[in-house]
């Protein structure tokens, strides 16, 4: 008899879960996958220490800079920049928010600093004029210019992305990070032939808007700057939302009996990244991003990273074919110390062909190098030393959460400025997530309907997604990395000029 139910390990699956599971592109191996996981935790990884100047992290003199430049620039490989922007800019107006309902409660509320502050210096926002043209605006009433700016029935700044907020002020308009980052790719990514490619990974309630916004600014600045500018969208996979567990590890349950999915974060983008065909992908942030007369230090690391990137695959691709040539055994330990002091990569006592199959597994990766900035306080993950579990070492971008409580003495952290290859020594793309580690994803704590619930956050974009890439640190300087976490970030002179 059909009793509507498939036993699946300690719990049952209705065929209402299967179907669900199914339309959502999961299936009962993911689904079995995901909850072993709950059951026994994240394994803590084996850290050696923080990569730091002369041991992992490379500082280069302005002769190597420059002769990686004229690397970078004598290339004519095809390029794309791919900048995540589905993130949605409620963070940024967090303070804002909470304002809003204070004032709601009392219109005479005392607000804290921040929120002063950004009343203080209100018509200094880019999208002040934007703001202030709004029917029924008032200068002097708080919680209505709170209201219109946050609001659907306003600027709606409260639910749009932070790619489509107005960060900076131009005597012909101001621009949105989106903008900003076609103008920044217009500058130093553009490929032979006059061509510029930018990918921008979004929400699909919102891209429509973003394609409105490029409709109206593109042709603008393909005339200015005399080449094409060919921008791609694409969305998260919904097959990569995860299942959330209740505190048994079972699949979490709302009051009406159906499953919950949850997003698996911003590693879910690497099926996204595993889609482009470019030479040389280069890897940014939505909102680090600087008016444009700012952008000469932007654009000379970008380069000097670029050009690292080339010497080091020129190199790998050098040795792959020697292994492939039967390289002698002195070359073997020659290519052993190039791994060592390019990528960080230590090795565990081997010889013979066992070592040269070894060596040609660790040479025959996808590359990545990562702009590194000292550490001034700002959050972000950091380049760390970790031992693998065949042994060997390697470097890592590991978050606060993977650190196991540890404090490390870090000189660096990450500002996600990454220039990567994932074509292979005869040109082929490597599928990328072959080098995930599925042992590096998170598990948070949230809540619903009142219960607690573990959610499950895929292996990071460029944490474990990258793992078995081959990683080299190059240290950059801070005028490379200015985020905008809050909206009186804008207020800096970095966005204010």
């Amino acid at each position: 008899m059909d009793t509507g139910t498939i036993q699946a390990f300690d719990f049952m699956l209705t065929k209402k879960d299967l179907e669900f599971a199914k339309s959502n592109g999961l299936t009962i191996s993911d689904i079995e996958s995901q909850l072993h996981i709950f059951s026994r935790g994240i394994p803590p990884l084996d850290i050696i220490g923080p990569a730091v100047p002369g041991n992992g992290i490379a500082c280069l003199d302005e002769k190597e800079q420059e002769d990686l430049v004229t690397r970078y620039d004598q290339w004519n490989g095809s390029r794309i920049k791919f900048v995540p922007a589905s993130g949605a800019a409620s963070r940024m107006f967090k303070d804002l928010f909470s304002a809003a309902g204070m004032l709601r409660d009392n219109e005479k509320a005392a607000l804290p600093e921040p929120v002063l502050t950004f009343f203080e210096h209100l018509q200094e926002f880019a999208f002040y004029p934007k703001l202030s043209q709004l029917d029924g605006f008032d200068p002097k009433n708080r919680l209505k210019i709170l209201t219109q700016l946050l609001e659907e029935k306003g600027l709606n700044y409260g639910s749009l992305p932070k790619g489509l907020i107005l960060f900076h002020k131009y005597p012909d308009g101001p621009r949105t990070p989106f903008q900003e980052h076609l103008v920044e790719s217009a500058l130093c990514d553009t490929n032979e032939g006059g061509t510029v490619n930018v990918h921008f990974t979004v929400s699909a309630e919102h891209e429509a808007l973003f394609a409105n916004l490029l409709e109206r600014v593109s042709e603008g600045y393909e005339r200015r700057f005399g080449m094409d500018i060919n921008v791609s969208f694409s969305t998260q996979n919904p097959a990569t939302n995860t299942l959330a567990a209740d505190m048994q590890n079972r699949p979490f349950r709302k009051d009406d009996g159906s499953l919950v999915l949850r997003p698996g974060g911003h590693g879910a983008l690497l099926e996204n990244l595993n889609t482009l065909t470019q030479d040389m992908v280069f890897i940014r942030n939505i909102d680090n991003v600087v008016p444009e007369a700012s952008l000469e230090p932007v654009i000379h690391w970008r380069k000097v990273l670029a050009g690292f990137l080339l010497r080091c695959r020129r190199q790998v691709y050098k040795y792959i074919g020697e292994l492939k040539d039967h390289a002698d055994p002195f070359r073997l330990r020659e290519m052993a110390d190039f791994l060592e002091q390019t990528f960080g990569i230590t090795h565990p006592p081997m010889e013979g062909e066992e070592f040269r199959s070894y060596l040609f597994s660790k040479l025959n990766r996808p590359i990545r190098v990562c702009g590194m900035v000292r550490s001034t306080g700002e959050t972000g993950g950091g380049p760390f030393r970790v031992r693998d579990k065949d042994g060997s070492g390697s470097l890592q971008i590991l978050e606060s959460v993977q650190l196991n409580g540890k404090k490390y003495d870090s000189t660096h952290f990450n500002p996600v400025d990454i220039v990567c290859s994932f074509k292979d020594y005869e040109g082929k793309l490597y599928h990328l997530p072959y080098f995930r580690d599925d042992d590096t994803g998170f598990i948070s704590y949230k809540s619903m309907e009142g219960r607690e619930l573990k959610a499950l956050e895929l292996p990071g974009l460029w944490n474990g997604s990258m793992s078995g890439w081959n990683t080299a640190f190059v240290e950059v300087p801070l005028s490379t990395f200015n985020p905008v976490k809050t909206v009186n970030d804008l207020l800096r002179k970095e966005h204010n000029i």
